[in-house]
């Protein structure tokens, strides 16, 4: 029911051939664990299927010649909810002009499906991970997707919940 959608694979994913499996994998996996699910719960997958070259941003054009492949695999999942996870796959899902410091948090749809664009792990790991304010911006948006699947909220460590 709850889908993930990063970029692209980096260094790490494209040796494993698993998404999110680096340092932004185990951020997003504590993520995860914090929302009460597993990975085993749910689906990670990416916007484009294979690195780009030199690690950077998908082009457009790469983008557009993976959706298929995407659409195919919600087609199966079924996902009530995708979270997109940061700018890039964002825009390669929806068609938006706004960043994603705006847009985060706002529910969208891909096609029938709601979507909930929120920063990428591996910003979260640049801006100082868990302990930064992004990061409760990131788990104030996962509470909106629990909340939307009709699942309890948890509280995490290092945050009591407000009264």
């Amino acid at each position: 029911e709850l889908v993930f959608v990063g970029e692209g694979p980096g260094a790490d994913e494209d040796a494993q051939g698993l998404a999110f499996v680096g340092r932004a994998g185990a951020l997003l996996s504590r993520l995860i664990t914090a929302m009460g699910l597993t990975r085993e719960e749910v689906w990670i997958g990416n916007i484009v299927k294979c690195r780009p070259p030199e690690n950077r941003k998908p082009l457009p054009d790469e983008m557009q010649a993976c959706l298929p492949f995407l659409r195919s695999q919600l087609a199966v999942l079924k996902p009530r909810v995708i979270v997109a996870l940061g700018a890039t796959a964002l825009t390669g899902l929806v068609d938006v002009s706004t960043g994603i410091s705006r847009m985060r948090g706002t529910w969208l749809r891909f096609e029938d499906i709601d979507l909930m664009p929120t920063y990428h792990p591996s910003y979260l790991l640049r801006a100082g991970g868990e302990s930064h304010d992004r990061y409760w911006e990131v788990w104030s948006d996962m509470e909106k997707v629990l909340t939307r699947l009709g699942r309890p909220i948890p509280t995490p460590k290092g945050r009591k919940r407000e009264a």
